[in-house]
């Protein structure tokens, strides 16, 4: 058991984290901009770490953690790619880990990319690979993950800090906002639209959300430093993975695929070598694609039917 922190708690990823921090005994304090209710052993604070510096530092003095968990980011569909809202990121980031470190911690895990590699067609024709594949991003969310990772690593060397960061693919499940494929493709056919995509022979490495959650607390448990990519291990076109949601919806006719072009600068492939989550951490996923995908079908129609 360890006195935690994390950020972004209430997010896509963060609400999953915090079941499995608790069920491993953890006493867990979130961090959120908004006021959040303390539920059970979580102690939830208000906090926006853009523009309270002086206050996310008393707070984590008053705390005293032991680990951090930082996820928190600005991740809006299509508009965080190249926002200059990451530069405010990188400054919240590099205030939280010297009040951690003020504070006595002694282990942190943030929350990478895999946009920290390059995306090049020569880079991504073999599964990223946390020490061979290159590390060129093409994006500034990509490249200021990467610069915080390098810059902390260095820093957390010279102050006796253990720090790791678990490089996120691409995620899917219960409570992922609409504006994403899979989210999109399951309300659309689930309320009886089209839906026009591509022709879907890019190949991405899809994991259900809370995979991805039980791997980071796996992650933050563990004694490992370095980078570890958080996906599933297995690519699929994404024609694939949309076949499999029409097929369960039972109402593939719905897409129309072809009826928007593939981007010149989209990859063909995103695959992940998990070489490392699987020995190192030890790691094993609880969904493969279609039982994921089923779970996350069923969470949207409960949804859907609340909004009726």
């Amino acid at each position: 058991m360890a006195r935690l922190v994390i950020t972004g708690s209430s997010g896509f990823v963060g609400r999953h984290v915090v079941r499995h921090l608790v069920e491993r005994g953890h006493e867990v304090h979130c961090i959120n901009r908004s006021r959040v209710k303390n539920t059970g052993t979580i102690t939830c604070h208000s906090v926006n770490l853009l523009t309270q510096s002086d206050a996310l530092t008393g707070l984590i003095k008053e705390i005293r953690p032991q680990k951090l968990l930082h996820l928190a980011w600005s991740v809006d569909p299509g508009n965080f790619w190249n926002s200059r809202i990451n530069l405010d990121w990188i400054a919240a980031t590099l205030n939280l880990y010297r009040a951690f470190v003020s504070a006595g911690g002694k282990r942190i895990v943030l929350a990478g990319t895999s946009a920290e590699y390059g995306w090049s067609k020569a880079n991504t024709s073999n599964p990223l690979d946390e020490l061979k594949s290159e590390k060129m991003p093409t994006t500034l969310y990509g490249e200021s993950k990467y610069t915080l990772f390098k810059v902390l690593t260095s820093a957390a060397s010279l102050d006796n800090i253990s720090l790791a960061s678990g490089r996120i693919f691409f995620l899917y499940g219960p409570y992922e906002k609409p504006g994403r494929l899979v989210s999109d493709a399951i309300i659309n056919l689930l309320q009886n639209r089209t839906m026009e995509t591509t022709l879907g022979t890019q190949s991405y490495d899809f994991m259900h959300v809370d995979d991805a959650a039980n791997a980071l607390a796996t992650l933050l448990d563990s004694p490992f430093n370095g980078a570890v990519n958080i996906a599933s291990g297995s690519d699929q076109p994404l024609s694939t993975i949309l076949q499999i949601i029409g097929s369960q919806i039972g109402r593939s006719n719905l897409f129309q695929f072809g009826a928007r072009p593939i981007s010149d600068v989209t990859p063909d492939r995103l695959a992940a070598s998990v070489a490392r989550l699987r020995n190192e951490i030890q790691f094993k996923s609880k969904f493969d694609l279609v039982t994921g995908l089923a779970d996350t079908i069923t969470w949207w129609r409960t949804e859907l039917e609340k909004s009726l």
